[in-house]
């Protein structure tokens, strides 16, 4: 018997501008719902501006299930759309 984790894959993307880097972390922040987590948020400065502009993309880390089966085909055929496998430990 096979146990895998999974997990929702699902992300998205929200473009924050602002004069300084903290400004730029608490918008971004302030737009992440619980159980998601900031992966990334490149800055650009247009040239003669001192506007920061930053697209972050945000990324979900809940909702974390269990599944079984007694092999890794049987085990992978369970893994709903838009879900990943995790990992797998046998029992």
């Amino acid at each position: 018997m096979l146990i895998g984790v999974i997990r929702p894959v699902e992300s998205a993307t929200h473009t924050v501008q602002a004069e300084e880097l903290d400004e730029i972390q608490a918008l971004l922040a302030a737009q992440t719902p619980e159980g998601w987590q900031l992966a990334s948020a490149p800055v650009a400065m247009a040239k003669k501006d001192t506007i920061l502009t930053a697209e972050g993309t945000i990324v979900r880390r809940d909702g974390v299930q269990e599944i079984e089966a007694d092999d890794l085909t049987a085990l992978e055929a369970k893994v709903p759309e838009g879900y990943q496998l995790l990992s797998v430990r046998a029992v």
